[in-house]
C-alpha cells in the first residue's frame, strides 16, 4: 500500500506528457481529362487522353502508393469518374457544382471531420454565358477534431506561366483577376484568425519574388512549399501546382516533407497517367 501510494505522489508530481502532434499528409494532383465519356462526346475534345481500364486501375494503384490524408484534385469529370480512382472504403469525395467537364475536387480520408463551404465562384471570372467557363474553387474545413485547417482548392487559368502581370495576352487578364478573388478569400481567412491551405494547378511558376505571388501577401505573410526547387515531373519541369500555407499552418510544416511521386511504369506516359505528378506535404497538427 505504501510503494502504491508512492508511485501515486510521484505521477501527481510528474508534468504531463506533452500532446502528440497529429501528421497529415496533404497532396494535390491535376488528373489529366479523368472522364468516363466516351471518344467522340461533344463535351470533350479531340485530342484528350484516352484511358483503359488497365490505366485507370494502375491509377488507382498510385492512389494507394501516395497515400495522402487529403488529395485536392483537378480535370475530373465528376463522382463517377473519381470513384474509379479513390476506394469509397478509404476516401470521401467532393467536386465543384461547376457545369464543365474539368471539375476541381477533394479526396479526404475517413476520420476527418468536414465542413463544406460555398464553392469559390468568383474565380470564375468570366462573364455569364461564356462558352467556356472557368473553374470554382472548393473550399472545406478538415478536423481532427482538435486542430482544424481550412483548404481551398484551384485550377487556374493557363497560359500565363512566368509573364508579367502587365501583358496583354489575354491569359494574363483573366490570372490576374482570379489572383484578386484569391486575395479576396486570404482577407477573409487572415481576419478569422484562420490556419488556411490553397493547393492545386495555378498555371503559374510561382516563386517567392514573382508578382502574382506577391499581390497575395498584402494581408499577410503566406509560405510557398515549393519555392527554392524544381519538379521532377516527367523529366524535369518548374512547378506550376502548389501549396500554399497561412495563418498558424505555417508554422506546422514538417520540415523537408515536400514530395513528387513520379511514375514508374515501364508503360506509363503522360497521356495513359497524367501529364502532372501529385505534389504533396506533411502537416504536424497541433
Amino acid at each position: 500500500m505504501q510503494v502504491f501510494l508512492v508511485l501515486l505522489f510521484l505521477c501527481l508530481l510528474s508534468p504531463p506528457l506533452p500532446a502528440q502532434a497529429r501528421d497529415l499528409k496533404l497532396a494535390t494532383w491535376n488528373l489529366g481529362w479523368l472522364t468516363l465519356r466516351p471518344a467522340g462526346d461533344p463535351a470533350l475534345p479531340d485530342d484528350i487522353p484516352r484511358r483503359s481500364a488497365v490505366d485507370l486501375a494502375h491509377l488507382r494503384a498510385y492512389v494507394t502508393h501516395l497515400n495522402a490524408d487529403v488529395i485536392g484534385f483537378q480535370e475530373v469529370d465528376g463522382e463517377a469518374a473519381a470513384a474509379r480512382l479513390f476506394p469509397s472504403s478509404t476516401y470521401r469525395l467532393l467536386l465543384t457544382n461547376d457545369p464543365v467537364v474539368q471539375r476541381v475536387g477533394i479526396a479526404i480520408k475517413s476520420g476527418l471531420i468536414i465542413t463544406r463551404h460555398d464553392d469559390v465562384t468568383a474565380l470564375n471570372v468570366y462573364p455569364p454565358g461564356a462558352p467556356h467557363p472557368l473553374r470554382s474553387g472548393l473550399d472545406v474545413t478538415i478536423s481532427d477534431g482538435t486542430a482544424s485547417l481550412r483548404l481551398l482548392v484551384v485550377h487556374l487559368k493557363t497560359g500565363c506561366w512566368d509573364n508579367p502581370p502587365t501583358e496583354h495576352a489575354h491569359a494574363c487578364p483573366t490570372l490576374v483577376s482570379q489572383f484578386a478573388a484569391l486575395e479576396d478569400w486570404i482577407l477573409e481567412r487572415q481576419d478569422e484568425g484562420e490556419a488556411f491551405a490553397i493547393m492545386g494547378d495555378f498555371n503559374r511558376r510561382l516563386t517567392p519574388t514573382d508578382p502574382f505571388f506577391l499581390t497575395l501577401l498584402h494581408d499577410g505573410p503566406l509560405l510557398l512549399t515549393t519555392a527554392g526547387y524544381a519538379s521532377p515531373c516527367w523529366d524535369g519541369e518548374y512547378f506550376i501546382d502548389h501549396i500554399l500555407l497561412g495563418g498558424p499552418a505555417r508554422s506546422w510544416l514538417k520540415n523537408n516533407s515536400l514530395r513528387v511521386m513520379t511514375y514508374t511504369g515501364a508503360n506509363d506516359t503522360p497521356q495513359t497517367m497524367s501529364d502532372h505528378c501529385p505534389v504533396s506535404i506533411h502537416l504536424d497538427l497541433p
